[in-house]
């Protein structure tokens, strides 16, 4: 079940020190409260991770403030969070980027701990800036002769590819994430799951031995799994019978305790996939599933996902939105699993007939609609506007036509677009006469079913192979890029097969997805890298979403 990596993998750097330095950190700003003022005046202590969150003037008499510069949170041997998740929002939406020097910030304690970068590549906006942030700490600071233990690094911005977050997730982790919401790394899971009165608190790394070997599956692929491991689990505990005292001895203070762990882990992500399977398994799912998937037409209708289907003649009173406005107050319920994902490249009547509908159930999300404007994700043509100034404006979103539902001139527009450019240069779709075996996946498309690889692991790895950018011209112009290549101080040839060059570390800025995570580390098996992520949080469609709805009126 769990994939075996390459033997000439090379080892990840350890990252428990950075729990240790933001545990001692902590401790010394805790032990100084107190210490500092000898006066009878009472003062109010606020301890802050960023610099960035320093409260409003005029308060400075009554609080002092103390900056804990936190800025990595390691969840698991290959994943660093920044846990930022106000990060999307600020800086693609409000045109925040205060923490922008915080991702540099982040990415020069990483390069102070674990040496010198042999190259760093990067596309997008904010992945430059956050460069050139790092680069300036780097320039002031006192440089210093260090092992290197990371080799290459990758900074890439969410709003390269939009459509990897907004597709619904089928490998375990992404799934149990979507369901129960993992938090730094911990997951709840409630009566449902434990079949008790109680809920349990489970740490969700590789530590879990039976988690570690399905996190990165694809769900068709669980089941099987758990219910073999829970026949050797069985014959491990049958195995006392006929054993002697000192076998039994032995029995008790080697393999017991740790049998018995498994088989609560076991019981428990048995648990966890019932609940899956129930919710997975409705027929709302299933059909989102199958048009995600549909490889008829040749490019899969990723976008028209969780659409609501609307004819040349919808109107505000169109049965489909009727049931969308008609759901009990669940109105961002709706939106976040039926349909925004998917309003990219309406014509402009469609556009209009949407939020004449949203309208009339109130002001709320007026600023939902700014928010899909301003990031792309919906796209109005004015009157006059000719097909080549539409194809421009759409840039990097999905525009195949779902199942011949949409008008000629959508479809039209659609077979410009430039995702279905991108996919056609990068093969990010398999062809629809391909047979996919999950259960010996040959590429990343496995943690999408076979049906799409995802757009930014695709971009990791062509920039690898290639050594940077060259070849991928084109690719960069449809995705409006401001890419980057850079080869680092350390003066080490990239291409060298030193185990320093085999470990890549990939900062995604406005956050990743279990999903892609799952694809990196199917290409680092493949490829004999091993992928270190840096995230400034964990995402999905929903959080995705969320953050659309946020700033409500």
């Amino acid at each position: 079940m769990a994939h075996s990596a390459r033997r000439d993998s090379p080892e990840l750097p350890d990252f428990s020190i950075l729990k240790r330095l933001a545990r001692d950190q902590l401790i010394y700003l805790l032990e100084q409260v107190g210490t500092r003022h000898s006066s009878c005046r009472r003062h109010t202590h606020q301890l802050i991770k960023h610099p960035e969150q320093r409260p409003e003037q005029g308060i400075f008499g009554d609080v002092s403030i103390d900056e804990w510069p936190f800025y990595l949170l390691p969840l698991d041997d290959d994943i660093i969070s920044l846990e930022l998740p106000e990060f999307f929002q600020d800086n693609f939406l409000a045109g925040d980027q205060r923490w922008v020097r915080t991702a540099g910030s982040a990415l020069h304690l990483l390069y102070s701990l674990y040496g010198p970068f042999s190259k760093v590549y990067g596309i997008g906006r904010c992945s430059k800036m956050a460069y050139e942030s790092w680069r300036e700490q780097v320039e002031e600071g006192e440089q210093k002769a260090r092992q290197a233990e990371i080799g290459n690094v990758f900074l890439i911005d969410r709003d390269v590819d939009f459509v990897t977050p907004l597709c619904s997730q089928v490998v375990y982790e992404g799934l149990v994430d979507d369901i129960f919401r993992i938090k730094c790394g911990c997951v709840e899971f409630g009566p449902d799951v434990t079949a008790s009165d109680k809920s349990v608190k489970v740490m969700l790394n590789s530590q879990d031995k039976v988690f570690s070997e399905i996190r990165n599956e694809h769900f068709s692929n669980v089941f099987g799994f758990l219910s073999q491991k829970a026949r050797n689990l069985q014959t491990a505990y049958d195995k006392r019978r006929g054993m002697d005292i000192k076998q039994m001895k032995t029995f008790v203070s080697e393999e017991l305790k740790g049998l018995k762990q498994e088989h609560r882990l076991l019981t428990l992500h048995i648990g966890a996939s019932e609940s899956i399977m129930k919710k997975k398994t409705k027929q709302d799912f299933q059909e989102l599933l199958k048009t995600e998937h549909c490889k008829n037409p040749p490019l899969c209708s990723l976008f028209q996902s969780r659409c609501v289907e609307f004819g040349p003649d919808v109107t505000a009173s169109d049965k489909s939105v009727k049931v969308m406005l008609n759901s009990q107050d669940k109105v961002f319920s709706e939106i976040r699993n039926e349909h925004f994902s998917n309003v990219f490249g309406f014509l402009s009547q469609k556009a209009r007939n949407l939020q004449t509908a949203y309208d009339s159930y109130g002001v709320d999300h007026l600023l939902t609609f700014s928010n899909l404007r301003q990031l792309g994700l919906l796209v109005e043509q004015q009157p006059g506007e000719t097909l080549t100034v539409m194809e421009s404006k759409v840039g990097k979103l999905v525009n195949d036509k779902t199942a011949g539902k949409l008008t000629d001139a959508f479809s039209s527009l659609a077979k410009k677009s430039n995702f279905r450019a991108l996919s056609r240069k990068l093969n990010l779709v398999p062809k629809a006469d391909e047979e996919y075996d999950l259960r010996v996946p040959r590429d990343m498309a496995y943690i999408f079913s076979g049906a799409y690889i995802p757009l930014s692991c695709k971009l990791i790895e062509q920039v690898l192979e290639r050594d940077g950018w060259t070849g991928l011209e084109e690719v960069t112009r449809l995705l409006n890029g401001h890419e980057f290549a850079v080869t680092g101080s350390s003066g080490v040839d990239s291409r060298g097969k030193n185990d320093t060059q085999r470990i890549i570390l990939v900062m995604f800025l406005g956050g990743c997805t279990y999903s892609e995570i799952s694809a990196l580390r199917f290409l680092g098996r493949e490829k004999g890298y091993k992928f270190i992520v840096v995230t400034t949080a964990i995402t999905n469609s929903s959080r995705l979403l969320e953050a659309l709805l946020d700033n409500h009126v």
